[in-house]
């Protein structure tokens, strides 16, 4: 059953959070792309993501990456999948409740990246350290991807390469926030009928469960070449499964 005390008052295809949201992303992409050609101004690399143990991090960029899409397939697939299931949610929950679970989930996803790609970052180093590396050399792989081919004997390509990017490589867009709200959308919905590539009907539930096990496998996978944060994508997925579970439990009626 559902508890009409998180309903704001009647279905809207385009309720106002989805909508603002919706325009501010679009706002964002186009300032990046005006910068860009104007300017030479890279917004991607002032406000995007970076590791925090990089020289270019700052904290305000825990916010603005979540506002900023690598090109213009990005943009359109997360703000679509944030229109097609966030609108359902936002019409549930009210504006209010949305707008929290939207930033949580999107903090979430930060945090359980930085996380992966610090645990990854020590394993690099120590194993490089204990091939007798010195910090210097290590230094020059981060700040340049410059190294020593006898490196090699000790460490794979792809270790330093990892290195690399994870400290001078932006991790930009809303994914994280829409595979919240994705989980939600399993949550409160569970048998609703999803048409994966139009076509094909899957339970939401199912959705939710085979989206979380592919990223899991592709995270833990860490191809070479591979340029998907998954990690962000679970942890905007597991915060909001956490997020969802604590309000569930605090509030008087069921509603999911």
């Amino acid at each position: 059953m559902t508890n009409t005390q998180f309903r704001p008052g009647g279905f809207r295809l385009l309720p106002p959070v989805v909508k603002n949201l919706l325009i501010i992303n679009g706002l964002f992409f186009l300032a990046t792309i005006s910068l860009q050609s104007v300017f030479k101004i890279d917004l991607n690399s002032l406000w995007g993501l970076y590791y925090i143990g990089s020289d270019k991090f700052q904290p305000f960029q825990f916010l603005t990456y979540m506002f900023l899409h690598g090109d213009i397939t990005h943009l359109f697939f997360n703000m679509f999948a944030f229109w097609m299931f966030g609108n359902a949610i936002e019409n549930v929950w009210g504006p209010k409740r949305f707008i929290i679970y939207y930033f949580a989930t999107g903090l979430g996803a930060a945090f359980l990246h930085q996380l992966v790609q610090f645990i990854e970052v020590e394993m690099i180093i120590s194993n490089l350290t204990h091939a007798g590396i010195t910090s210097n050399m290590i230094n020059e792989i981060i700040t340049s991807g410059k190294y020593n081919p006898g490196i090699l004997e000790f460490v794979s390509e792809s270790d330093l390469f990892s290195l690399y990017r994870t400290y001078n490589g932006p991790t930009v867009g809303a994914s994280g926030s829409v595979f919240g709200i994705l989980l939600a959308f399993g949550m409160l919905f569970p048998n609703a009928l999803i048409y994966l590539y139009f076509a094909i009907p899957v339970k939401a539930k199912w959705l939710v469960i085979g989206y979380g096990a592919l990223e899991l496998w592709s995270g833990l996978a860490a191809s070479p070449g591979d340029n998907v944060a998954h990690f962000a994508h679970l942890g905007g997925m597991i915060f909001g499964f956490i997020l969802i579970k604590i309000w569930k439990k605090k509030s008087m009626n069921r509603w999911m």
